[in-house]
């Protein structure tokens, strides 16, 4: 079988997973409020070629937050979004990225694997198709195990914006 690859369009807001030239899944995504760049502290979405670095939170259960990668022990529902407003979830799974363009998306400040972007779960009541994260592309979380489950270190990812 061909190699996986994953492209995300920023303008469409999309996620493709493909093997070759076959499709083999197309997701709503939201990507960085503020825009497409790749500087640290920028809160935008890098461009470019990366590769999965690291898979995160295999086995855990949907809605299983994550801090600092790992899971808290919490399970994100609509009871503690509401007792935690305005906090940036990242749930279920996590794919880490990293840039592998020296200068564009690798080193110094613009290395995407030292600005903790990832693929990551959002909770359903966030909206996709609409940038809005601070630089992460967010999935829900049904969509993402899927991806996960398909998705092994070292697959690579284009960020098209």
């Amino acid at each position: 079988m061909s190699e996986r690859r994953i492209l995300i369009d920023v303008p469409t807001q999309t996620l493709t997973l493909s093997a070759g030239a076959r499709v083999l899944a197309r997701y709503p995504v939201s990507t960085g409020l503020n825009g497409v760049g790749e500087r640290n502290g920028s809160g935008c979405t890098p461009r470019g070629l990366h590769r999965v670095r690291a898979r995160i939170g295999e086995g855990c259960a949907p809605g299983t937050v994550f801090r600092g990668r790992r899971p808290t022990g919490e399970i994100c529902d609509a009871a503690l979004r509401a007792a935690h407003p305005g906090r940036d979830w990242i749930t279920t799974r996590i794919l880490w990225l990293t840039g592998c363009e020296p200068g564009r998306n690798r080193g110094g400040e613009v290395d995407t694997l030292r600005r903790y972007i990832y693929i990551h779960g959002t909770p359903p009541s966030e909206p996709l198709g609409e940038p809005r994260s601070h630089g992460c592309i967010r999935m829900h979380d049904a969509a993402l195990i899927a991806l996960f489950d398909q998705t092994p270190v070292g697959t690579p990812v284009e960020i098209r914006g």
